[in-house]
């Protein structure tokens, strides 16, 4: 019976090699590789130019669209990251349509990635609360941005990837901080933990009654401890700013105080703005201020030498 054991070991390290989770299984990856394609337009307005867009993940196609400014030279880039929606539901124009729009008509490349699972874009929507896989996709995606710059799909985008991330796509904006230091600057907007035992909790206990993220509250705390972006902040080389409503019913308002202080004991630059009585998707004079900052932070990290 032992070589049945040592079997069942042997399969356990190939999946682990298969799909590594840890930030430093992770780290020993490598990222990009492939091509983002310029499929067909989508819409053509006096700012910019919106396109469908396609590129290479894990193996599957991923699906998005970009806007590229109608003015000429070469812009910044900045990922914008949507948080979680139904994926039977979600279209290719999601709800964070919005703000990449606004970022768009201020003079940036906006990429809107829809993650795997959601829209045009294959596999299966991830299930757990760490979202790693998900994050390998914006890796890949801010690799091939910086190779492919100035060329092809990228012709009028310069190498410089800021990214913006509301609720889960600010998890994922946090991981990949940490894995690429390349980032030049991270917005988090209503965002998820840093820490995912705290995001497990939270989504199997507050969001699905026990339906998603329940796994990982059954992985041992120093494995969940290698995992989670919140321990390895000293490696973010990006500026960050958060943006965090007061009366945010989904994602704490005190996790924002817990993230900003971890920046703060790593040495991270950051700036932590919270907006009295919001909740978890800004509206009206908060959307405007919110919009404000980010147009700013972006162009003093991406468009003035950072």
């Amino acid at each position: 019976m032992r070589w049945l054991f040592v079997y069942g070991l042997l399969l356990a390290s190939l999946a682990q090699a298969q799909n590594p989770l840890t930030i430093a299984e992770l780290s020993r990856l490598r990222y990009g590789g492939g091509t983002l394609v310029a499929e067909r337009v989508l819409e053509r307005n006096p700012s910019f130019t919106r396109y469908l867009v396609r590129y290479p993940s894990d193996g599957l196609t991923m699906y998005g669209f970009m806007n590229v400014p109608n003015a000429a030279g070469r812009f910044p880039v900045v990922i914008v990251i949507h948080g979680y929606v139904n994926p039977a539901t979600y279209r290719t124009l999601a709800y964070t349509t919005r703000y990449a729009d606004n970022l768009a008509r201020a003079g940036f490349v906006t990429l809107h990635p829809n993650l795997r699972g959601h829209g045009l874009s294959q596999g299966s929507p991830e299930q757990g609360a760490s979202r790693v896989l998900y994050a390998r996709e914006i890796l890949d995606l801010a690799a091939m941005v910086r190779a492919q710059a100035g060329r092809g799909a990228l012709e009028k985008a310069l190498p410089r990837v800021g990214l913006m991330g509301h609720s889960m796509g600010g998890g994922i904006a946090q991981r990949v901080a940490v894995l690429d230091p390349q980032i030049r600057a991270v917005l988090l907007y209503g965002t998820m933990h840093g820490d995912d035992l705290k995001n497990a909790r939270q989504i199997c206990y507050v969001f699905t009654n026990r339906q998603r993220g329940c796994d990982e509250l059954n992985t041992p705390p120093e494995t969940l401890a290698q995992i989670s972006p919140i321990n390895f902040y000293g490696r973010i080389r990006a500026q960050v700013q958060l943006h965090h409503g007061t009366a945010d019913t989904q994602t704490p308002y005190a996790w924002a105080g817990e993230i900003c202080a971890a920046l703060r004991k790593n040495n991270v630059r950051h700036q932590c703005f919270s907006y009295p009585g919001a909740g978890h998707t800004f509206r009206g004079s908060d959307y405007n201020l919110l919009m404000g900052r980010a147009r700013s932070f972006f162009g003093q990290a991406l468009r003035d030498g950072g």
